[in-house]
């Protein structure tokens, strides 16, 4: 048996928009015998609206659910983009700041953990299993498969926050997806933002600057899409055909949660991995590189 075990932070999008996000994860891990339990108890991280309306409010939310964490073995394992984003800058600034730190602890009447690890998937892919066991559990490599590797905006800024990658030229979800057996294209909008959560307040905006990435995808001679992050997802998957009306373009760009192409390559069956959850289907695509 593995002696990975983390403490699983799901977030409100994988229990909702994204639960195909949470299935693959909870799947892909369990093939990967690597122990996910989800923290007891938690709730809603806050995400951008809470940080944007009061910080004491965005920062008790994160440090309680760290602290509800503390019942779970392992560290905290976070799939979200946000909810990492946010889980992290939380502990940063309550490190910086025994002030705020003091706010905190008297809103949540506990003391604020920040002992415990916040990860994201990709970095317990990438550095607790590590590559080489992970390359050695692929019964199905993702051979033929190119992929362009979405990092948006979350994933490895603010530079002195999240700590997962370099800032600026990372390349954890590329060596995540290669172990995989899969090929990576070099694109110029990898780190460019897709307007997040303008999705309903700005949609001219989202649409605007999702075509330039899926146009920078596409170029680069992509097949598929990979993400780590709900909101992206859903604005470069359920957007996706709206967008080619209004530039009168075609994509055909399925775009895949990081667990669902590495769960493919493990053996995962279509029905573990929530395929049938994607707007842009998969199917052929799958089919014509004899991935299903």
């Amino acid at each position: 048996m593995s002696d990975l075990k983390y403490a699983y932070y799901p977030g409100c999008s994988l229990h909702a928009s994204a639960g195909e996000y949470d299935l693959s994860t909870r799947e892909l891990f369990k093939k990967l015998d690597i122990g996910l339990t989800e923290i007891p108890d938690w709730f809603c991280c806050g995400a951008t609206p809470a940080h944007n309306v009061d910080e004491l409010l965005s920062l008790s939310l994160c440090a309680k659910n760290l602290e509800l964490a503390d019942a779970v073995e392992g560290d905290v394992a976070v799939a979200c983009a946000s909810c990492f984003s946010r889980l992290k800058f939380t502990q940063h600034i309550l490190e910086e700041n025994p002030a705020k730190r003091k706010q905190v602890e008297q809103a949540i009447d506990a003391p604020v953990k920040l002992d415990g690890k916040v990860k994201h998937l990709l970095e317990i892919l990438a550095k607790d299993l590590g590559l080489e066991k992970l390359a050695a559990s692929v019964n199905k490599p993702l051979a033929g498969l190119k992929v362009a590797c979405y990092y948006g905006c979350l994933l490895t800024r603010p530079t002195d926050v999240p700590n997962l990658d370099c800032p600026e030229a990372p390349t954890i979800m590329e060596r995540v997806i290669e172990a995989a057996g899969a090929e990576t294209v070099a694109w110029s909008h990898r780190l460019e933002c897709c307007g997040a959560n303008f999705t309903l307040s700005r949609p001219g905006v989202v649409i605007q600057l999702t075509n330039a990435i899926l146009d920078s995808a596409k170029a680069a001679g992509a097949d598929c899409i990979m993400v780590g992050c709900p909101l992206c997802h859903g604005n470069l998957d359920i957007r996706q055909k709206e967008i080619e009306g209004v530039y009168q373009t075609s994509y055909n760009l399925p775009v895949f949660y990081l667990t669902q192409l590495v769960g493919l390559s493990v053996g995962l069956g279509a029905d573990k991995l929530g395929l049938d959850a994607m707007i842009v289907n998969p199917t052929p695509l799958l089919k014509e590189k004899q991935l299903l």
